[in-house]
């Protein structure tokens, strides 16, 4: 007996045995329950008393994909239901509280199980339900909250590529769901400006740039741009990238740098935000940025990724010139590969052939 009265459990078999009875318990419950739900789907019994047995079921185990396709089913004949009550208005206002209801329903357990599919799946497939059984405006604004969820779920987790695919997909449906042509261009510029604030937040954010790039072809072709203003794009883009480059250890940045130098490549700058420069135009863009990235080198001697850039960039220029590896440039890319090998140990073999190419 322990002090002040109160029992205490010293021997580890009692209070294993009293937990293992409780989950002995919880299993028997689950399983009670696992069953009702599939005899009344059997029998069809698609009741709010069968939601909410399913509704207790998912909350307790979401990864249950059978389950969330029985919950369809009751929603449908819902809906069916709701369709043959009475006047088109008071369908909707019914569908639309059903859809609503179950919207929030998956709200807790989104948070706590943020990547599991079926919950995303359902979620999808009741939004596509409001787009084909709704109104436009009413199915529009089911949507539109859906992107603020979307916007608040990312200001949690700005890495997380699953939202910000998520994200475009809605902002897609959006698009079909516009009432003109001005809303889009607005909704592009709108979604241009929120990627730059997410980058802004955290330059270290992949899936940002990534969505920046995909928004900056469609605010040009929707503008209408010019090859002047395309030009102006893609000067400001590097200016961009530039500063973000103080950090040159990043690799998501490089990627977006990557993205950007494609479009001095001829073979493939026809799908690039500017496709018409010329040869020389390219050249003297190309020979500013090998400027530019060789200055980021003082005080970064062993950062990998500029040497990877100064020698993409040169060989882009070869390539550009129409002519073969030859004199200083060549004897510098050497000079930039020597220095890889040392700061590329996994990837000595690569650079080896790499140089072997070049000096043959």
């Amino acid at each position: 007996m322990a002090a002040h009265g109160i029992p205490r459990y010293t021997r580890l078999g009692e209070k294993t045995e009293e937990v293992r009875q409780q989950e002995l318990h919880k299993i028997e419950k689950y399983r009670e329950l696992d069953q009702s739900v599939r005899d009344k789907v059997a029998a069809q019994q698609y009741t709010p008393e069968t939601l909410q047995k399913i509704t207790e079921l998912l909350t307790s185990n979401p990864e249950y994909y059978t389950v969330w396709n029985y919950r369809r089913q009751v929603l449908r004949s819902e809906f069916s239901r709701a369709a043959s009550a009475g006047s088109e208005e008071a369908t909707g206002g019914q569908i639309a509280t059903l859809i609503k209801d179950d919207l929030m329903f998956l709200i807790p357990l989104l948070r706590s199980f943020p990547k599991c599919y079926w919950i995303w799946n359902y979620r999808t497939w009741l939004l596509d339900e409001a787009k084909r059984l709704l109104p436009v405006p009413t199915a529009r604004k089911f949507w539109q909250e859906e992107l603020a969820l979307v916007g608040k779920m990312l200001s949690l987790d700005s890495r997380n590529f699953h939202g910000w695919g998520y994200r475009l997909f809605v902002v897609e449906t959006l698009r079909e769901l516009r009432s003109e042509e001005l809303e889009e261009k607005d909704m592009t510029r709108t979604e241009f400006e929120y990627a730059k604030k997410m980058i802004g937040a955290n330059l270290s954010n992949f899936s940002a740039w990534h969505y920046r790039t995909k928004l900056i072809q469609r605010l040009l072709r929707e503008n209408s741009a010019s090859d002047e203003e395309r030009r102006k794009m893609l000067d400001d883009e590097l200016d961009l990238i530039h500063r973000a480059l103080c950090d040159p250890y990043d690799q998501s940045l490089w990627f977006y740098h990557q993205n950007l130098m494609c479009t001095f490549d001829p073979s493939v700058a026809g799908q690039t935000l500017a496709p018409n420069l010329s040869d020389s135009e390219r050249l003297d863009y190309l020979r500013r940025e090998i400027e530019e990235i060789q200055e980021m080198l003082d005080g970064a001697e062993d950062c990998k990724y500029i040497y990877q850039a100064l020698i993409d960039c040169t060989m882009l220029s070869w390539k550009v010139e129409g002519r073969e590896p030859s004199g200083e440039p060549k004897t510098q890319v050497l000079g930039w590969l020597s220095e890889l090998k040392k700061l590329d140990p996994l990837r000595h073999q690569r650079w080896l052939d790499f140089e072997q190419s070049l000096c043959r």
